[in-house]
């Protein structure tokens, strides 16, 4: 019987209740499992029994375009290496480019389950650099991505700590940093570079023999690095304040029913993009 390759990175990355699996690579795909009592949860587009581990509710959610926006802007836009602007970008404090994005550029696949939205960028101006865009990219998914963990937050599950892998964890620790500061969580790296195969391990062992039942051979088989990126408290205030901004866009572009007042958005990117330069 086959599986789903994100499940399988999940189980290799060693989910189990209370973890919350972040495999990014070209999309991203969060997985975590539950109990019987696990409920229904709003915009979460995956919650099946059985799904990720026998025996416990699978949750999938997961953003559609993470590795794939990264290289459109590097490739399609800019014309530059990503270790360039991840260099030059790493250089920026937080808040310190002006800039807001959305991250829609392969629609939503979570909360809002719409493919036919669209990226955006705001606060451009002559000065703009290419690594300050990119940058403001990097920085997009991470908002997504909190969105996605306060969504699942909201309905009673909790999460008690982050793991992350595929090739963006692996690759780039910018990226890592910045999900860490605006999710104000620590990002613990997977000890696996390869969690799919593993994951498709674990399975093969249970079904071998080797091991009683799946939660048994994930904690047998599976670790942790020590390696882990954690908030950066200089970071987390500027966040904060982008993360509102970045929630009135999402709604305001994203949903029907709720229209926020954007007229001073423009003006508080100035201010926050100010005192990040001011230090």
């Amino acid at each position: 019987v086959g599986a789903i390759d994100a499940h399988l990175g999940g189980v290799g990355a060693g989910v189990k209740p209370g973890r919350l699996v972040k495999i990014m690579g070209t999309s991203t795909c969060d997985i975590m499992i539950g109990d019987a009592s696990t409920p229904d949860i709003l915009g979460v587009s995956g919650i099946v029994p059985g799904s990720v581990v026998p025996g416990f509710q699978g949750i999938e959610a997961g953003q559609a375009a993470v590795g794939d926006l990264f290289g459109w802007f590097a490739s399609k836009v800019s014309g530059r290496e990503h270790h360039e602007l991840e260099a030059e970008g790493a250089s920026l404090p937080a808040g310190g480019s002006g800039l807001l994005a959305l991250d829609w550029n392969n629609g939503s696949r979570n909360v809002l389950l719409d493919p036919r939205v669209s990226g955006l960028f705001v606060g451009q101006t002559l000065h703009t650099t290419a690594a300050e865009m990119y940058r403001s990219l990097l920085e997009a998914t991470a908002f997504g991505a909190r969105k996605i963990i306060e969504r699942i937050a909201e309905y009673g599950v909790k999460i008690e700590e982050i793991v992350v892998c595929g090739g963006i964890a692996e690759k780039s620790p910018l990226t890592m940093q910045i999900y860490a500061d605006v999710c104000k969580r620590p990002m613990k790296l997977s000890g696996s570079a390869q969690t799919c195969a593993l994951g498709a391990a674990i399975m093969g062992s249970v079904v071998g023999g080797a091991h009683s039942d799946v939660p048994a051979a994930i904690e047998a088989m599976t670790r942790v690095q020590a390696l882990q990126y954690v908030p950066n408290p200089a970071s987390l205030a500027a966040y904060d304040r982008l993360y509102e901004l970045y929630s009135d866009l999402h709604d305001a572009f994203g949903r029907t029913e709720r229209t926020p007042d954007l007229h001073g958005l423009m003006k508080e990117l100035i201010a926050i993009r100010e005192q990040a330069r001011a230090g």
